[in-house]
């Protein structure tokens, strides 16, 4: 079992055989199958970029002054670019299913226009929005500098790592209103 698991894609390629079989064994014939499917992938994907938007602002961030210089660069070198390849993408994937829930169920403009019965997934939908543009165009520009992924001085590393951080933290902000958008649209309405 180790020598099967042990191998990361391994375990997600057999979970998603799983839901695969989950998927066509239990609703294969259900019309509302591509809105399904868009669900759970914005979803998967939603975890993955707030679950690593949480790594950064709630173990990285603040380990990282404890940590011993000559172990620093253990994690900027290998697991900060590693974690923010995922981070980008997942955000950009989360946002693209997002909207494309919105499309499949014909509300996605009415919702970014904040119309009445929309409001609370269109909030939610602007906040995913904003925090998508800080991952893209604000933290991982900045991130590459801190990193030294591209070429910065030690002045410009400096203040490109804080520019990150406080995004991050603003897109930590943002995570817990926009997530209560998207939850709580089909509980309570969207007034």
């Amino acid at each position: 079992m180790a020598k099967l698991l042990g191998n990361l894609w391994n375990a997600v390629g057999i979970g998603a055989l799983l839901a695969l079989v989950v998927l066509f064994g239990f609703h294969g014939d259900n019309p509302g199958l591509v809105n399904g499917i868009f669900r759970y992938l914005h979803v998967l994907l939603g975890i993955m970029w707030i679950g690593l938007l949480y790594y950064f602002n709630f173990v990285q961030i603040p380990t990282m002054p404890k940590v011993p210089a000559e172990l620093k660069p253990g994690v900027s070198k290998y697991i900060a670019p590693e974690a923010l390849f995922w981070f980008r993408w997942a955000a950009l994937f989360t946002v693209i299913t997002g909207l494309g829930i919105g499309m499949i169920n014909g509300y996605w403009l009415d919702a970014l226009l904040l119309k009445p019965g929309f409001r609370v997934i269109g909030l939610g939908m602007w906040l995913a929005l904003i925090m998508a543009f800080n991952v893209w165009f604000i933290i991982w520009p900045n991130q590459k500098k801190a990193l030294g992924i591209v070429d910065a001085d030690a002045d410009t590393k400096a203040k490109a790592a804080t520019t990150a951080m406080i995004f991050s933290r603003t897109n930590t902000l943002l995570s817990l209103p926009m997530l209560w958008c998207m939850v709580s649209q089909g509980a309570l309405g969207g007034v």
